[in-house]
């Protein structure tokens, strides 16, 4: 065994000597440049090429072409926001310390005499403004429940379910001057017609007409006309919510009730968060819905923070008490809306 043993050593290392000597010719021959298959050609690969100045110059030229596109491209939008936007607020806040018809060629200042007058209860602002915000309250907590609802079912698989989309989402696309008349001929003729056919004395009630309950009815019709918006942003939340996720809990032993209070809800954050946001938008900026039914009556019952300075500015040609207003009820949106937005931000799950 040590005589094999002893061979091999011999043969091995006389193996090593002549690649070692086959190397050197090698290198001999060549200069040197052998080693760039393993060494400097490896090194030329991984090392970055350098940018010559010709070509700093191009990329220079590149890259001004494209922030001056960009500018170009940019800039008509930016001059329409600021003529649309921007701008008239700025006026906003001139007019409200004016006294203007908005006939006479120069207004009157006045200092903050429209701010005092809204804080001492002379003007309608501040109870529109107590109805903006129990309507906004109610119509964000039915939107929500009830198209959070609609659209777990929706989601399930059954026969016409795409077609029960469909249904819901027809009122939204419908204009709301138009709802408003339909749902008013609904609250005249209609429940009339339903009282004499089953004689229930809830179809015989005053609907648009007694100012305890013209408040809810506008409600109902603000919901329903909305749903069908936060049904489809809701069903896009409970399909992107990762289905491995919901078998683990089942697996674990949780039940339905279960898995969607404790697992589906909360990863429900930025749909949950969406919807939430515009709705609180779109019950803040109430007005045409008002005009279509109500037009703000019985008496001023329905009057919304928006129709108040509509009617202050262009009925009554009270321009500075109603820029006044305007820039009172700008700001109070302002701070509800990120508070809310904030509020559920927070609330969020991220897998």
């Amino acid at each position: 065994m040590s005589l094999f043993y002893s061979i091999e050593i011999m043969i091995f290392h006389s193996s090593v000597r002549v690649t070692d000597l086959k190397y050197m010719q090698t290198e001999r021959r060549t200069g040197g440049r052998s080693r760039d298959s393993s060494g400097k050609a490896a090194g030329k690969l991984l090392r970055p090429k350098k940018v010559r100045g010709e070509d700093q110059m191009e990329i220079s030229k590149r890259k001004r072409k494209e922030r001056r596109e960009n500018f170009l491209f940019t800039i008509p939008s930016v001059i329409l926001v600021v003529m649309m936007m921007y701008i008239p607020f700025v006026m906003s806040g001139f007019y409200s310390l004016t006294q203007w018809n908005g006939i006479a060629k120069d207004p009157v200042f006045i200092g903050l005499e429209n701010f005092k007058t809204i804080f001492s209860g002379s003007s309608d602002f501040l109870p529109a403004l107590w109805f903006t915000i129990r309507y906004t309250v109610l119509f964000v907590i039915f939107s929500n429940v009830i198209a959070l609802a609609l659209a777990v079912a929706l989601t399930k698989k059954f026969r016409l379910a795409n077609v029960y989309r469909g249904l819901f989402f027809i009122p939204y696309i419908m204009s709301m001057t138009v709802v408003g008349f339909i749902w008013k001929f609904i609250f005249t003729s209609g429940f009339k017609s339903l009282y004499a056919a089953t004689g229930w004395g809830l179809w015989n009630l005053s609907w648009l007409g007694d100012p305890n309950i013209v408040f809810f009815s506008i409600v109902l019709v603000g919901v329903w006309q909305s749903l069908g918006f936060y049904i489809v942003l809701y069903i896009a939340g409970l399909q992107a919510v990762p289905t491995d996720v919901l078998e683990a809990a089942y697996v674990d032993g949780a039940g339905k009730t279960q898995t969607f209070f404790r697992v589906t809800l909360p990863l429900l954050g930025p749909s949950m968060t969406t919807c939430v946001f515009m709705s609180l938008t779109n019950g803040l900026k109430v007005f045409d819905i008002i005009l279509a039914l109500t037009k703000g009556g019985p008496g001023k019952a329905s009057y919304s923070a928006t129709l108040q300075i509509y009617n202050e500015a262009f009925t009554n040609n009270n321009f500075g008490l109603g820029s006044a207003e305007a820039i009172l009820y700008f700001l109070f949106v302002l701070v509800i809306t990120q508070l809310v937005l904030k509020g559920m931000s927070r609330k969020e799950v991220d897998l």
